[in-house]
């Protein structure tokens, strides 16, 4: 399995399916160079959650709320390539 992954499991019966996609275009087009493979993986139950690599990023359910997408790419960022700008995402 290439590394780094990113997994954006999201619940199918909530249709979190358009947030997901849109989250992993985001990453995919500012991280795309440093990652091996990005997978959206279908859930249930109000699913929404984020792992680097089989580690936990983001859960909605702990944090009350979906993370906002210069967050997301800090928190891979940080990770995977700390030495690299994100341009105005860093702000």
């Amino acid at each position: 399995m290439p590394t780094p992954r990113i997994e954006i499991e999201y619940c199918r019966q909530c249709r979190f399916i358009l947030r997901a996609t849109w989250m992993a275009q985001e990453v995919l087009m500012t991280l795309g160079e440093e990652l091996g493979e990005l997978a959206l993986i279908p859930g249930k139950g109000g699913v929404f959650v984020i792992r680097l690599d089989g580690e936990e990023l983001f859960s909605r359910e702990k944090e009350g709320r979906f993370p906002e997408s210069k967050e997301l790419k800090r928190l891979i960022r940080d990770r995977i390539a700390p030495e690299l700008p994100l341009g105005h995402s860093d702000y």
